[in-house]
């Protein structure tokens, strides 16, 4: 079986701060932006490829959506317990230091943590956690 992925998504609250974060601190591509005011489809990209790709979406565009699942959405954003990313650097400290110079909320910095992994971790715009993992 050949399987890999091609989107994930997150939401997002504010369009242009998660330009401003995914674009500006991170270095990623944007290779598509559809809708207008808050209601865009913003797809990024780690700088030079095209997939895996993040789709960062409107939290609760989904008509299907009742306003109480609207609202625990919003509180978990809030919170930071939404969602997470998982992303890899070469050299981790060098990252850090250049996405913690952009402005962005630091949550953890450079750790080694007990199951052997080196990383830290931020919140975006929308209160997603990001996690950067040394490669």
């Amino acid at each position: 079986m050949d399987i890999s992925i091609h989107h994930s998504f997150l939401p997002h609250t504010d369009p242009e701060a998660s330009l401003a974060f995914y674009r500006d601190a991170l270095g990623f591509d944007v290779l598509n932006d559809v809708g207008q005011g808050t209601m865009r489809w913003i797809t990024v990209a780690p700088a030079g490829t095209t997939a895996p790709s993040v789709v960062l979406t409107p939290p609760a565009a989904d008509p299907g959506i009742t306003e109480d699942e609207r609202t625990a959405i919003a509180e978990m954003m809030a919170k930071g317990t939404y969602a997470t990313l998982v992303l890899t650097t070469p050299n981790l400290e060098e990252t850090f230091d250049a996405v913690q110079a952009t402005g962005a909320e630091v949550t953890q910095e450079p750790t080694d943590q007990p199951w052997g992994v080196r990383d830290c971790a931020f919140r975006d715009p929308a209160g997603n956690h990001i996690r950067i993992n040394q490669a």
